[in-house]
């Protein structure tokens, strides 16, 4: 955001220069440099942290939605995500139904860790007093208490502690040459 004698130019909006008179389009803010501002005059301000305030919560700096209704719009939007998460499987169900083929086991207990982490996230935020809290709950995704689980077949997560299976001994492995045959010592 820029200033001009007193007045507040932002970008992305078309404004008359109070001295000159002279109009400037829309896009002028975005197309000239910083030297080309400060010829005519326009000085840059920053935003000053206590500003910045996350619109998901609040209207304005020290200005929060209602409560309520945020508990209700994150509860909603927890119980879609659940949903989409257990939709992928619903097939499975179906057949059961269908057909009495079982759902395995892995999808069985899926679908139980997604409902309960539903549940778990919709207590933290029924449990929040006010916004602030409930902000802080949703921004810090639940403090890690309560990530989504993985899908029943995805591939469980490399360590990260960079250890290989095995014993820590030094193995040798050799082929002989001109055959396809080798051993590991």
């Amino acid at each position: 955001m820029f200033t001009v004698s007193g007045q507040t130019i932002k970008y992305d909006r078309a404004w008359t220069h109070p001295d000159t008179g002279v109009q400037y389009p829309a896009n002028w803010l975005r197309l000239t440099s910083l030297a080309e501002k400060q010829a005519v005059g326009l000085v840059e301000v920053t935003t000053p942290a206590a500003e910045v305030y996350d619109q998901r919560f609040y209207w304005g700096v020290d200005n929060p939605k209602d409560h309520a209704q945020l508990q209700e719009l994150w509860i909603s939007k927890t119980k879609e995500i659940a949903a989409s998460l257990l939709n992928q499987f619903d097939w499975y169900v179906v057949r059961q139904a269908e057909t009495g083929k079982a759902i395995p086991q892995e999808v069985l207990d899926y679908r139980v860790a997604v409902r309960t982490q539903s549940d778990n996230r919709e207590v933290m935020i029924n449990g929040t007093a006010d916004t602030d809290e409930l902000a802080t709950v949703i921004t810090s995704d639940f403090g890690g208490m309560f990530p989504w689980p993985r899908g029943p077949f995805e591939p469980k997560p490399i360590a990260t502690d960079d250890t290989i299976l095995g014993d820590a001994g030094n193995d040798t492995l050799s082929f002989d040459s001109g055959t396809t045959s080798g051993s590991i010592a």
